[in-house]
């Protein structure tokens, strides 16, 4: 059960209320008050910073995530339905979800140097091995009754995807896209501090570099208010939809 928009305006300003409390209490530049924060986000949005880093990092994460969720997608189905393709790639698909995120970002920047192409490629290694381990488990699943129903209908192959593959493959396919973003946003951040010279993690470490605690959270408060929107926006109507439609099926066979 997802939490609804109201949730947000319930916890949030009771957060902003101890954030609040906190920040008088101790009285310490370390934990600056909320007023402060937003000062400084408003500093930076009137110079254009913020906008301009943060939608560095949202390309990053787009081109990251349109590459990691393809090609996991087109190998996990492969793996879910060959048992040879399986047992070859599996090891390999081990190797990498146990692989840190960490040494696969310094390698590729070592290797290739500190470039977009490097920084993007990182984060699509990272998260093809989460994203193909999902769909596997979509194809295995995949009812072979209707797969016989499709062949003596005579379904072509786009009618096949459509309806057949599609609405058994969507959860995995949606569990794919949440936990991949998940990850990929934090992926991202770590590539810009280690290797980049712009997006809203090196502005993190560039404010973590004077202990700038306002800018950190500033800039961070901004990031995760538009992963907030995404989830909100995108995510949660695809899978209320995805779910009616489901929910329908299930009518119409019972």
């Amino acid at each position: 059960m997802k939490a609804s928009p109201l949730a947000y305006w319930i916890v949030l300003p009771l957060l902003v209320l101890i954030w609040a409390i906190g920040a008088w209490y101790l009285d310490s530049a370390l934990l600056p008050s909320p007023l402060a924060v937003f000062h400084t986000l408003r500093q930076a949005v009137q110079s254009g910073e913020l906008q301009y880093h943060l939608l560095i990092t949202l390309r990053r994460v787009a081109y990251s995530f349109v590459f990691a969720m393809a090609l996991g997608t087109l190998v996990g189905l492969w793996m879910g339905r060959s048992a040879l393709v399986n047992a070859l790639l599996d090891p390999l698909l081990v190797l990498l979800l146990n692989l840190p995120a960490l040494v696969v970002i310094i390698l590729l920047y070592v290797w290739f140097g500190l470039v977009e192409v490097a920084a993007v490629m990182a984060v699509v290694i990272n998260k093809i091995p989460n994203v193909a381990v999902t769909m596997r488990e979509g194809a295995r699943s995949l009812d072979f009754r209707l797969e016989q129903m499709a062949r003596v209908y005579r379904f072509t192959p786009g009618q096949r995807l459509r309806h057949v593959w599609m609405p058994q493959l969507f959860p995995y396919f949606m569990a794919a896209t949440r936990g991949g973003l998940a990850l990929i946003w934090k992926i991202v951040l770590v590539v810009e501090l280690l290797g980049r010279s712009d997006g809203i993690g090196f502005q993190l470490h560039m404010a973590f570099q004077i202990f700038d605690v306002a800018s950190l959270l500033a800039y961070s408060l901004a990031f995760i208010a538009v992963v907030q929107l995404i989830e909100l926006m995108i995510l949660q109507p695809m899978e209320r939809r995805a779910s009616r439609w489901r929910s329908v099926g299930d009518r119409h066979h019972a």
